[in-house]
């Protein structure tokens, strides 16, 4: 069953960052530059984490994986958004 995340990343260093910002774009959606959404199987978690482990230097970056629960529809509503909006599931923006 998947769940789904909200994943935030800092990274200092442009070329740790440009690698993270690609792997993540293979686990989910941004939201923002640094902020994706993810619906992920638990394996894919598991994946996600091992993979940016390896990328980071855990000295200096952080990345926060927020479990919102696994119904989609109420992860997705959950969030408030102040200005441009989050784009919907097909990639267009959400009106709200």
């Amino acid at each position: 069953m998947r769940r789904c995340y909200l994943v935030c990343y800092d990274v200092c260093d442009p070329k740790r960052l440009r690698k993270i910002h690609k792997l993540m774009k293979a686990y989910g959606e941004a939201w923002q530059y640094s902020v994706f959404y993810c619906a992920l199987k638990p394996i894919d978690r598991v994946r996600l984490e091992n993979a940016a482990r390896e990328l980071m230097n855990l000295r200096e970056d952080q990345l926060l994986l927020v479990d919102l629960g696994s119904n989609e529809d109420v992860a997705r509503k959950s969030a408030t958004v102040l200005g441009i909006s989050l784009p919907d599931r097909d990639g267009g923006t959400v009106v709200i």
